[in-house]
């Protein structure tokens, strides 16, 4: 049987250059208008029992070459159950993945994608549950909706907010465990956060490139976790309508959920840097990620990215833009496309499950620092009618 592949679908991403016999060379499309590229995600027809070996061949190019060393391709046969694939090596710029497919259909992807049509799986049904709102915030360049869930009767006000960059698809399987949690009316600690908070979800700020099979940028080839400063109804409508709508409802406490291509680590990135930095949120941003640290064995303190210095952070992105606009305490929070190497896992490596997982824990850590944000808010109240006074 001839062999064929093909990524003509939902969030697909794949060019065929060569193919000779069981061996074929392919390229990653690079985002429209864009030179971002390192996602894919293609159907694999007619191998099923001969071992074949896929070539991608411009990954040197790619956005973060340093995501390909230890990095294991993952692969399907039924588009549920996501594995990897241990003979995946990367060496002179080239990801080879050789495997022997079990059936003569397998999907294989960079990570277990999260289609649109998940996600409006995903936004229906939590929309039709009780206590629960749904509002769109607006349209995306290619005209689909900016979905925002919204539960909650507390005075702290909560954004959470994923898939920026439409390729880190475990972002949006984070938001579907955190949904799953805070909307179970038997969790104690979901009951308490819906007490107490007023939670404010994008599942999906990209819907376009998510579509699309972006890595890291939306319809027009715009990386919108570099827009907040300034987002614009031509280039960046998406971040332009959810920041409009925190205006609205000013974020207390605010987290941006990635995946990060090198780091095979769960770590947090803050706002270090901002020009209004205070104790309060850097005291509030330390005590969260010390009390995920101890409920979560995935999560870890140890790596992550540079802290900026003092008045030197990027004003552009999300997490810094809030902290200084809001005086809220925001994060961006980072999963592998590996694995975590301090807790591995040799047939799954970093998976949909363990997002779940981890999307659980952060709720866990943010009810059990519900005290002292609340202690905060409070104090930051009263000074700022010390201000307007």
């Amino acid at each position: 049987m001839t062999i064929t592949i093909s990524s003509a679908f939902d969030a697909g991403n794949i060019r065929v250059v060569e193919q000779r016999g069981d061996t074929i060379d392919l390229e990653i499309v690079k985002d429209h208008m864009s030179d971002f590229h390192q996602w894919f995600h293609f159907r694999l027809a007619g191998a099923g029992g001969r071992e074949v070996t896929l070539r991608i061949i411009n990954c040197a190019s790619a956005a973060y070459p340093d995501g390909w060393p230890d990095y294991k391709a993952c692969v399907s046969l039924d588009r549920e159950d996501w594995t990897r694939i241990p003979t995946t090596s990367y060496a002179d710029g080239v990801l080879t993945i050789r495997f022997v497919p079990e059936t003569d259909l397998v999907w294989v992807a960079y990570f277990a994608p999260y289609s649109m049509e998940r996600h409006h799986d995903l936004v229906s049904t939590v929309a039709a549950l009780p206590g629960v709102e749904y509002r769109s915030l607006g349209k995306s360049l290619d005209g689909q909706d900016i979905d925002c869930l919204e539960l909650g009767e507390g005075d702290i006000s909560v954004w959470l907010y994923a898939r920026q960059h439409p390729g880190e698809t475990m972002a949006e399987w984070w938001m579907e465990g955190a949904l799953e949690k805070l909307t179970d009316p038997d969790d104690p600690v979901a009951r308490v956060l819906r007490r107490e908070c007023s939670f404010h979800i994008v599942p999906n700020m990209n819907p376009d490139g998510s579509r699309r099979g972006h890595l890291r940028t939306n319809a027009v080839g715009v990386n919108l976790n570099r827009e907040w400063h300034s987002p614009s109804a031509e280039k960046s409508p998406e971040v332009l309508c959810v920041r409009n709508a925190m205006d609205e409802t000013p974020p207390d406490f605010a987290m941006d959920v990635h995946g990060d291509e090198a780091i095979p680590a769960n770590f947090l990135a803050g706002f270090e840097g901002i020009p209004s930095i205070t104790e309060r949120q850097t005291g509030l941003f330390r005590l969260f990620s010390e009390t995920l640290e101890r409920v979560s064995p995935d999560f870890q303190t140890r790596r992550g990215y540079e802290v900026a210095k003092p008045g030197e952070a990027n004003m552009s992105m999300s997490t810094t833009q809030l902290a200084e606009r809001y005086g809220c305490v925001s994060m961006t929070l980072e999963m592998p496309f590996k694995d975590n190497f301090d807790l591995p896992d040799e047939v799954y490596g970093w998976s949909p499950e363990r997002s779940k997982y981890l999307a659980a824990a952060c709720l866990d850590s943010l009810y059990a620092i519900l005290p002292e944000l609340t202690k905060a808010n409070a104090e930051k109240g009263v000074k700022a009618e010390r201000v307007e006074a």
